[in-house]
């Protein structure tokens, strides 16, 4: 039985990945902020319906101890760690030239810092397993191309691109394939924050902002987790062991490179 740990799955999409993920048949640890325990919970629960095992961490992605918990939490609950889902991040909406050092400094803690620490802390273990392994981070479309009142979030986000691709290289040796899924707009929490903060920049309606966006995709709708957890899912099995190093749009026609 493989084990799979989603971080930031308390909600939006880190929830719908933990929740295909069980569908598949992975055991799954979930961890979130202490500050989200209720609706980790619940997580967990929906998880547990499935008829899979799994386990509720708390912890902070940006904090080397809390990370090493994370991992250690997984095994000592599930047996091991198989699956690693990095997909905990915040966003940020400002003009670059009010961007203050130390807003800078805590999106890339949690955005890029925090991928790196879920990456290396999930290496070890799978290394010491001698198994292999799936590594899985969040990028986005950020990753592939700059938006104006986003950059920090921006350079974050290419940052996951580029340590994915290294990643991938340094540990193919032993079995484990790096990747990251990059999402276009997604119904979430998250992009009501940046539609309501775009707003207010731009002097629009609510909604607004997010709908000129939107205005670009292909297939004519915004995404849903779950069109997200499907790539994951994708990630995590065996259909994608010839894949590393990938950073896989799926934006429903936003970004082609």
């Amino acid at each position: 039985m493989s084990v799979a740990h989603v971080t930031g799955a308390a909600r939006g999409i880190g929830r719908s990945i933990a929740l295909r993920l069980a569908s598949d048949g992975h055991d799954v640890a979930v961890s979130d902020l202490p500050s989200m325990a209720d609706e980790l919970k619940g997580t967990r629960e929906e998880i547990e319906a499935t008829g899979v095992r799994s386990v509720d961490l708390h912890g902070d992605v940006s904090d080397p101890d809390s990370v090493r918990a994370l991992v250690a939490g997984t095994v000592e609950a599930l047996g091991s760690l198989d699956v690693m889902v990095a997909n905990a991040g915040i966003a940020q909406t400002k003009a670059l030239l009010d961007v203050t050092p130390e807003e800078y400094d805590r999106v890339h803690a949690v955005n890029g810092r925090g991928v790196f620490l879920c990456y290396t802390e999930a290496a070890r273990q799978m290394i010491a397993q001698g198994n292999g392994g799936k590594i899985i981070g969040a990028a986005s479309i950020a990753a592939h191309k700059g938006f104006a009142l986003l950059g920090v979030y921006c350079s974050s986000k290419f940052a996951v691109r580029s340590l994915t691709q290294s990643a991938a290289q340094e540990w193919a040796e032993h079995g484990i394939t790096v990747n990251a899924y990059c999402p276009g707009i997604v119904d979430t929490r998250m992009w009501e924050e940046i539609d309501h903060d775009l707003g207010e920049i731009n002097h629009v309606g609510k909604g607004e902002s997010m709908a000129e966006m939107a205005a670009g995709i292909a297939l004519g709708r915004v995404s849903r987790g779950e069109d997200v957890a499907g790539l994951v899912s994708f990630l995590a099995g065996p259909d994608s062991d010839y894949m590393t190093g990938q950073s896989v749009l799926i934006d429903g026609g936003m970004i082609f490179v």
